[in-house]
């Protein structure tokens, strides 16, 4: 059997000099950016993750790529956060890995480490988190999808 993943990639830029954000804190925030809406007509509720309204999105990968685009200010936080806390820019490439389960939370969200040239450890920890708390659009046919993601992370100077 074979499994193809969906590949997707993102560009983030930040000021070296980032927020002071702490770690912990912008983790419980990732938490709080999905919310259960009923809808007009008394139907089934509609699914609401940063704004977008996953019920009306069709499983595609322009759709995931909206949907990770959606928690870029929670990546950004991460890589602010490191930027914050080193004396020389970090820059580089982030490959992560995630499955989109049946029903559309991420399992198994991870970090390429062998094909990442970020290997700052909090920074894989706050962005695993990230991915770890998104949701997306089910697959229509219910099967798990595995998604490979990279970020490329680069500084304004």
């Amino acid at each position: 059997m074979l499994l193809l993943a969906t590949v997707v990639a993102l560009s983030l830029h930040a000021e070296p000099k980032g927020g002071k954000t702490a770690m912990k804190d912008l983790v419980k925030s990732v938490g709080a950016s999905a919310a259960v809406k009923e809808t007009a007509d008394g139907g089934a509720p509609a699914t609401l993750v940063n704004g977008l309204d996953l019920a009306l999105l069709p499983f595609t990968p322009d759709s995931i790529k909206k949907v990770v685009l959606s928690y870029q200010p929670q990546i950004q936080a991460c890589y602010e956060e490191t930027l914050a806390s080193k004396d020389t820019a970090v820059e580089g490439v982030l490959k992560t890995a995630f499955v989109i389960s049946g029903d559309g939370f991420v399992t198994g969200a991870k970090i390429d480490k062998k094909g990442s040239t970020l290997k700052d450890a909090r920074l894989h920890d706050c962005v695993t988190a990230v991915l770890s708390a998104m949701q997306f659009p089910a697959p229509p046919d219910g099967k798990d999808r595995p998604i490979e993601f990279p970020f490329n992370l680069k500084a304004i100077h």
